[in-house]
């Protein structure tokens, strides 16, 4: 018997196709991580729940497109070790009449496919997972928009509570509503009113999912001029979505031609998923917006890991697998760690696992040409793919990686980080970044040299011992990065050979 494609087992690539009510879609996942890390991902617009308000039916020339893509995304899994191939076939399909007789023939024509048909509860569970895969402590309700559906999920402090889902996807919503925006938000008044829970929110967070979402936060970006061009994490407060709702449901497909960002192939969408937005607002009393370009298809990845790796801290996970393979030496990270622990007292525990992570992240740009290190080192770890990274945490390693390379702290590279991060955290990561300098100037990255030197912060100094038995010394570019350090820190440097 085949088994169950929400259990699949772990194997170096894994394909799985969300074959939704607005787009299908191939991704394609390397290696059991616990950040799901793509290497292929491939989308085309079918629109299959077009038509399906009026006929209740999949259309032929939907059907027909669906097909040949299916046929596409079954060999590229093929071609690249990928198969079986999951397909997580959502609303349009689940609720076709005839839905359930073109998953038996693609299931006759491809038999490498695994077609499953999800219901709501499913499909809301695996969404909610995904966002928690990337978002681990999610406090609020998740809104998982498509083109047939709305999934709502209360997220209690990282558990999955209560789910319920609306036939009010952006497709059918505008179908239902005869395109008539006043008759959508009638529409929407009346299905939110079936959502006890979603009041839950007051004062909490509002997570979205889904494509139209995310295009609304594109928007968003681009009209702010925000310094990073990534939707994962974006956050807006609540005055700021509902103003971004109001212009997008009001203000025609002329306006929203031309405003900056906006994603053609959603411009009829738009002003539906706006009116969606603006009225789950209203409903949930969300003081925040936070988008997560995580979903359905990183909700079934994650069900396909060992619970060891499940069992991950997400941040420091990623923080490991952007080096893997890189490392001079894989024991200095831990060591650095400990090495560092004197100059932070009191530190919270996000500091503390930021800390962690940048002391990871440390020698990635080892095989950089020199003159670029910190450029390099900078851009890679600010854009990462790594998921479980909010834009604070990004801002604050990427930072820190580059004055470990000894970044010019007035280099323009910069700018996007030192926008993003208060004060207070910037001239944290600026001091973290020196520290890692100097122990990297000390030890040459390996442990067992660092083990010949300690940091200390008696009152007005520090202080760093050196075992010249060891192999360490103070030469000129120790002393004057120790100086550097006791600088930003205030005090008098000193060291001491024991």
């Amino acid at each position: 018997m085949t088994p169950s494609p929400l259990h699949s087992q772990p194997a170096s690539r894994r394909a799985v196709v969300d074959l939704g009510s607005n787009s299908v879609r191939l991704v394609i996942y390397e290696g059991a991580l616990r950040n799901p890390l793509q290497i292929f991902n491939e989308k085309a617009v079918l629109r299959l729940a077009k038509g399906m308000t009026s006929t209740g039916r999949l259309s032929e020339e939907a059907l027909a497109q669906a097909e040949t893509v299916l046929h596409r995304y079954a060999a590229i899994a093929r071609a690249m070790g990928a198969t079986p191939c999951d397909v997580l076939a959502t609303s349009a399909v689940r609720d076709a009449v005839n839905g359930a007789e073109f998953v038996r023939t693609m299931a006759e024509r491809l038999p490498e496919l695994r077609i499953t048909i999800l219901s709501g509860a499913q499909e809301a569970e695996l969404s909610a997972e995904g966002v928690l895969c990337g978002i681990p402590g999610a406090d609020g309700i998740l809104a998982d928009l498509g083109g047939g559906s709305l999934e709502l999920i209360r997220l209690e402090a990282g558990r999955v509570g209560a789910a319920t889902t609306l036939p009010v996807g952006v497709i059918r919503l505008a179908e239902r509503a005869g395109q008539d925006i006043a008759k959508a938000r009638a529409l929407m008044i009346e299905a939110l009113a079936s959502v006890p829970y979603a009041a839950e929110a007051a004062g909490k967070d509002l997570y979205l999912s889904g494509g139209a979402f995310r295009a609304l936060a594109r928007i968003h970006i681009a009209q702010t001029g925000y310094p990073l061009n990534i939707v994962h994490h974006y956050t807006i407060n609540r005055e700021e979505a509902r103003d971004l709702a109001g212009v997008l449901s009001e203000g025609g497909r002329r306006l929203i031609e031309r405003m900056p960002g906006v994603p053609r192939r959603r411009i009829e969408d738009l002003p539906y998923a706006a009116v969606i937005l603006r009225r789950l607002l209203r409903a949930t009393g969300a003081a925040r917006v936070v988008f997560s370009a995580n979903g359905l298809r990183e909700g079934w990845f994650a069900r396909s890991l060992p619970p060891e790796i499940r069992a991950q801290d997400p941040l420091l996970a990623a923080s490991r697998d952007l080096v893997r393979g890189m490392l001079r030496d894989p024991g200095l990270p831990p060591a650095l760690m400990a090495w560092t622990a004197p100059l932070f007292p009191g530190e919270s525990p996000a500091q503390s696992r930021l800390r962690e992570a940048a002391c990871w992240l440390s020698d990635i740009g080892v095989h950089e040409h020199p003159e670029y290190r910190a450029e390099q080192a900078f851009m890679r770890v600010l854009r990462q793919a790594g998921m479980s990274l909010d834009h604070h945490a990004r801002a604050f390693l990427a930072l820190t990686t580059a004055i470990r390379y000894e970044a010019p702290a007035e280099a323009p590279f910069l700018a996007p980080a030192r926008a993003l991060l208060e004060m207070q955290a910037a001239r944290r990561g600026e001091t973290l970044g020196a520290a890692l300098r100097l122990a990297y100037t000390l030890s040459a990255g390996t442990p067992h040299l660092l083990a010949g030197t300690t940091l200390a912060l008696p009152p007005g100094r520090l202080v760093l011992g050196l075992e010249a038995a060891n192999g360490v010394f103070a030469g000129e570019a120790v002393l004057r990065r120790l100086e550097r350090l006791a600088l930003m820190l205030g005090r008098e440097a000193e060291a001491v050979l024991r």
